[in-house]
């Protein structure tokens, strides 16, 4: 898909980011095992060490056995402008959109050139409005990612996107813990977000599981971001924050189930008439509790409901009580209009 759609279904993205860890033999191979699990788009992230790093920033954790700086990891993790090309049309072969966050002016160009289906800004992007602006001046899609953004920062950056006539925009609650608590999610944050907005809402999940997102699904969430890893034993720092490419197909299930759930409002009386049938055969009727003779005076302990149904139903059980019996029943024999006598 060349643009990212949340409009008709929840769009759920698989985040790759730099779990290839450098190889695009890798991140190829992401590709395929997100699109096997029915997700609607992959999502990478594009470094340009040198247009978004100092050589001494510092390590958020220090992880990688084969980079002595932060910045020689994200050297690492950058892929030439034909391997960019390469990724997006394996992607769009595999019937998934294609995202990747920009971290840089540079990269904003870059992603430009190969075309993304939206703009991913990620959390620590929002306060940068050189690339808010880069981004929403091309006129796709923005999702806003919010993890570490107070109110009056995101009020900022989605003016902001706005002003610069971004296109569709979704901003997604996300926490940038890895991985998040479920104390941490902020399930309650997606109804502020369309109330103060007016916009799509969404969920950027590091829980490593699949529960917040579908949660999230239910409470109206549009737009579902997770970290995906091919095995709990690979390398890398966002493995305990993502999901495996198993649980991304139970995610995926779940979010078409629930929002399968959610677009079919139930009517309570047309279902009771549609189960009619089967309501005949877990129903019960009023049956002899032993065996009564003609003439007996109906009291409490005579009858009891037993299925199936048919006959008269328990709830006439109090309106029967002191009724003659116009003649004998056996026991367990159901009883019938005509079995009362009428006077």
């Amino acid at each position: 898909m060349t643009v990212l759609d949340w409009v008709h279904r929840v769009a759920v993205i698989g985040e790759v980011g730099q779990a290839h860890d450098g190889s695009l033999g890798t991140a190829h191979a992401f590709i395929d095992a997100i699109a096997d699990t029915g997700a609607d788009a992959v999502k990478f992230q594009t470094h340009i060490a040198s247009a978004e790093s100092r050589t001494d920033e510092p390590w958020r954790v220090k992880f990688s056995y084969a980079d002595d700086t932060r910045y020689e990891y994200w050297k690492r993790m950058e892929f030439t402008p034909q391997a960019w090309a390469g990724l997006r049309c394996h992607a769009l072969d595999r019937g998934l959109s294609f995202l990747s966050s920009p971290f840089s002016l540079e990269a904003v160009d870059l992603l430009s050139r190969v075309g993304v289906a939206a703009w991913k800004v990620a959390s620590g992007e929002v306060a940068n409005p050189q690339l808010l602006d880069a981004v929403a001046q091309t006129g796709a899609p923005v999702l806003l990612s919010s993890g570490m953004s107070g109110w009056a920062e995101l009020d900022g950056a989605v003016a902001r996107l706005r002003a610069a006539r971004a296109g569709p925009l979704a901003v997604l609650q996300c926490t940038s813990a890895y991985p998040v608590a479920p104390q941490q999610v902020g399930l309650n944050v997606l109804g502020e977000i369309r109330e103060r907005y007016g916009c799509t809402a969404g969920l950027s999940d590091h829980s490593g599981t699949i529960f917040p997102a579908l949660a999230a699904v239910t409470l109206g969430a549009r737009v579902i971001e997770v970290h995906v890893t091919l095995a709990r034993e690979m390398f890398g720092p966002d493995v305990a924050a993502s999901v495996t490419t198993t649980e991304l197909r139970q995610l995926v299930e779940g979010v078409r189930y629930i929002g399968a759930a959610l677009q079919a409002p139930v009517d309570k009386d047309e279902v009771a008439i549609e189960l009619a049938p089967m309501r005949a055969l877990f129903g019960r009727s009023l049956v002899a509790r032993c065996a009564l003779p003609a003439g007996h005076v109906l009291a409490a302990g005579d009858l009891t409901a037993k299925k199936p149904a048919g006959g008269i139903p328990p709830a006439r059980l109090e309106s029967l009580l002191g009724r003659r019996l116009h003649r004998a029943l056996r026991a367990d024999e159901p009883l019938r209009e005509g079995d009362i006598a009428t006077s």
